[in-house]
């Protein structure tokens, strides 16, 4: 029996828990990259186990193994329990679970979101716990998200040669969050990685991607998945050290040839957050003379910035900018982090201040930003991006931004072209 999570209970109920069901073709994908070559014998793990999907596939394939599930829902225990009396099932948070006992098999589909309060975030119950989470994590870091921590909780129970299987959010693969996962990772084994994009769940536009580790080798294998029935290899290599992880082509390098990255030009920082914003002194709630809005992500256009429209929701005298962020003083390059994996730039001319973004400020003089904002908004910067990094996060990082590719002509001005994406 397949039992499912909206057949026995309220989807909110479930969802506060950063659960969701995984449908039966995408768990019969997992156990065939998992490198498992016989399926007997074997003391498997599924964390989280919501009603067992993983499990109760496996055990209907190959019975002849020892199967643990741990759940923290107890209204979910109580149904498995039932269902499942051949498993060992135990009532448990993972992430705080204490044993003593190691898996050649740990595999699943861990609850993902960001825990926090209620008013913010979807994992709300979980709030009281974070800090004993964070505090039993070596790779928790900036909003992390819980299906980290269960990946590296998952690995630390992996016996030697044992085996990681997840579908995961794509996002560990580039986000600066999980930065410390990606270390974590590579150290641990070899990496491979099956990107499915954001089409495997139906009323999901979250992009995902089957996380395998194999405990005790090295190196990364990147993967894209067509449909369920054809994957095309984009490398393997032996050597892996946690870095983002890039849909690396013949065309990408192409584009990269002979440029140098972004980051030996410019110092790139995140804007000054909400907190900061809202206890300023000279923030206010309200517009008033002499006061300018305090502009977000609404406000960046490619190549140009609204100054007009208050989103934030808050205004401040505009010479008061460079005391949240001293760079807000003179101008610089905006890019936007949120705008769907695109990259939209502008020059910031009149010197706002900002609670979002990304702002590039030049290390050394003589910079063309104009014509730097022009190629950052160019056609064939768009079509590197998206084949680089697909659909895997809305979000653009500094990490990123770092390593993009310019050509000095186009730094220095003299071309008003970067090189094409051919």
């Amino acid at each position: 029996m397949f039992a499912k999570l909206d057949q026995f209970l309220e989807k909110e109920v479930w969802k506060t828990y950063g659960a969701v069901s995984t449908p039966l073709e995408i768990v019969d994908f997992m156990i065939s990259v998992s490198g498992v070559e016989k399926w007997e014998g074997l003391r498997i793990l599924e964390p989280g186990c919501g009603f067992c999907d993983f499990l109760s596939r496996i055990h209907s394939k190959y019975p002849n193994n020892l199967f643990t599930g741990v759940e923290l829902n107890s209204q979910i225990y109580n149904i498995i329990s039932r269902l499942y009396p051949h498993f060992r099932l135990v009532l448990s948070d993972f992430l705080l679970w204490a044993t003593d006992e190691s898996y050649d098999i740990v595999i699943g589909n861990p609850p993902y979101g960001i825990i926090g309060d209620k008013s913010h975030y979807p994992i709300h119950v979980l709030n009281g716990e974070k800090g004993s989470y964070r505090k039993l994590s070596s790779t928790w870091y900036g909003k992390y998200n819980i299906y980290g921590a269960f990946t590296e909780k998952g690995l630390k129970l992996l016996k030697d040669g044992g085996k990681l299987v997840f579908i995961v959010p794509s996002t560990f693969m580039i986000l600066d969050d999980f930065k410390l996962l990606r270390k974590f990772i590579s150290s641990f084994g070899r990496v491979k990685v099956f990107y499915l994009g954001a089409r495997m769940f139906k009323d999901k536009t979250v992009s995902t991607a089957v996380l395998v580790v194999c405990k005790g080798l090295t190196g990364i294998e990147l993967h894209e998945v067509k449909d369920l029935r054809e994957k095309v290899q984009y490398y393997k290599r032996e050597t892996y050290d946690g870095g983002i992880i890039r849909f690396e082509s013949p065309k990408t390098r192409r584009f990269e040839k002979g440029a140098l990255p972004l980051g030996d030009f410019f110092n790139l920082y995140f804007a000054a957050r909400s907190p900061e914003i809202k206890r300023h002194p000279q923030a206010s709630k309200v517009p008033g003379n002499g006061l300018v809005p305090i502009l977000t992500g609404r406000n960046l256009h490619s190549g140009w910035i609204d100054y007009e429209r208050c989103y934030s929701g808050f205004w401040m005298p505009r010479e008061a900018a460079s005391s949240l962020r001293s760079y807000y003083a003179f101008p610089h390059i905006v890019i936007g982090h949120t705008k769907g994996g695109k990259l939209e730039a502008a020059v910031d001319k009149q010197c706002y201040p900002w609670r979002e973004d990304i702002h590039l400020v030049p290390k050394v003089t003589g910079l063309e930003l104009d014509e730097i904002v022009s190629y950052l908004n160019s056609e064939d910067t768009q079509q590197y991006m998206h084949s680089l990094y697909k659909d895997i996060s809305p979000h653009v990082t500094i990490t990123q931004l770092r390593q993009f590719p310019v050509k000095k002509e186009v730094i220095y001005g003299g071309r008003k072209k970067g090189p094409k994406f051919l």
